[in-house]
């Protein structure tokens, strides 16, 4: 790995300051979700049934996986500075487009086209995983996704008082504005921290495999996805549990909702602060045991007849300190496998982690009834958070042996 001087702030010859970072990646979590409180009011305005504009929601995710997959490649081989520029500076045309577009279909189009912001996600860890080594990539990753946290919490929130102050234009236009400011602090103060590669692209398409060949990537991508993956599940069946089961008024459900999401903040603090320290597998291991623990001791309640919204939401905290441990590390992980190809481990991690994700949010929303309450939910993130602790066992294992032959 090259030497690469400490960050100086606004300045383009110096790698990034971790503010920089924070604020990109910051704008395509805002990018998901501040515009959902619009989607009635968007559905007079285009004249068209909910349902299609709802498709919205998982179209840009569909969109923002392939993304993450085309986005990582491309920047190892021509540079995180110029492919991030690039993406918003489309991501801001494909906003105008949101804006002005004439009808629902159009519309659609353009928030797909929105999706390339996904590469403030998939770059700010690369750029991080270039400047710095394994486990100090870990803990800066970790304050970078604790911004991050923050950021779903409020969205909707300001999404919903922009459009009753304006209309649904409102939530684009600060998107749009707040691209465009993070174009002109990209272009001030990212300086480029890929190591240039000979070759063309089809070479680094060629060295692709390398990366998917790798045991200890997909251990670390498993880690990922499945303690991500309970908290989508949680995310899909939360809500109807929350209202359907527990009879929780939106004020309520609200705030214990937001459980998991301050737990998720306290666990990337101690992954920032302790990282370092302990190393990325057994932060991974730490947090997969947080999450299993309480997650068996709430099914263990609820089974034993003390099912509440209490115990339901309660356990949910510790799940996203576990997740707040689990993903900074084992991310980390998957971009020292092959740090020359820190972009595609990214982009395919995280297309990994969306797209599980997705599928476990759309499959506990067919688990739950009236009838059945919390518990069937609770079994589908036990089994995930299980899966992800079967994981970073099996990296730990092989990095032993590994270990044993140097």
């Amino acid at each position: 790995m090259r030497d690469l001087a400490p960050p100086r702030f606004l300045d383009p010859s110096s790698p990034p300051h971790i503010v920089t970072l924070t604020l990109v990646a910051g704008l395509s979590a805002l990018t998901m979700n501040i515009y959902l409180p619009s989607l009635p009011g968007m559905t007079a305005y285009f004249g068209a049934e909910y349902r299609v504009m709802q498709l919205s929601v998982p179209l840009f995710l569909a969109m923002n996986a392939v993304m993450q997959l085309a986005i990582g490649p491309i920047s190892d081989r021509y540079g995180r500075r110029p492919v991030l520029l690039v993406s918003f500076a489309l991501f801001l045309l494909a906003t105008l487009g949101c804006i002005f577009a004439p009808t629902a279909g159009a519309f659609l189009a353009f928030r797909m086209l929105q999706a390339v912001v996904a590469a403030g996600i998939v770059l700010s860890r690369a750029v991080v995983r270039d400047m710095v080594p394994a486990d100090r990539a870990a803990s800066m990753i970790a304050y970078v996704t604790m911004g991050m946290a923050l950021i779903p919490m409020v969205a909707p929130a300001l999404g919903g008082l922009l459009d009753s102050a304006f209309d649904w234009r409102a939530n684009f236009w600060l998107l749009f504005w707040l691209g465009l400011a993070l174009v002109w602090l990209l272009w001030r103060d990212l300086g480029e921290t890929a190591t240039q590669r000979e070759g063309g692209f089809a070479a680094q398409l060629r060295a692709y495999p390398e990366l998917l060949a790798s045991p200890r990537f997909w251990g670390y991508a498993a880690a990922t996805m499945f303690a991500s993956g309970a908290f989508f599940a949680y995310l899909g069946g939360a809500p109807f549990i929350g209202s359907e089961i527990y009879h929780l008024d939106p004020a309520t459900l609200g705030l214990l909702f937001g459980a998991a999401a301050l737990g998720y903040m306290i666990g990337n603090g101690i992954s920032g602060r302790y990282a370092l320290r302990f190393g990325i597998d057994r932060m991974v291991l730490a947090g997969a045991l947080v999450s299993t623990t309480a997650l068996a001791a709430a099914l263990a309640l609820h089974l034993a007849g003390w099912s509440s919204a209490l115990v339901f939401f309660g356990a949910m905290a510790p799940v996203g300190v576990g997740n707040g441990l689990v993903l900074p590390n084992a991310i980390a992980g998957t971009l020292s496998v092959r740090p020359e190809l820190a972009g595609s481990a990214s982009g395919l991690g995280g297309a990994l982690m969306i797209g599980g994700g997705a599928a476990l949010s759309a499959y506990s929303g067919t688990l739950l009834s009236l009838d059945s309450g919390a518990v069937p939910l609770i079994v589908l993130m036990l089994a995930s958070t299980l899966m992800s602790l079967a994981a970073i066992f099996l990296v730990m294992r092989r990095n032993a042996r590994l270990g044993d032959r140097m």
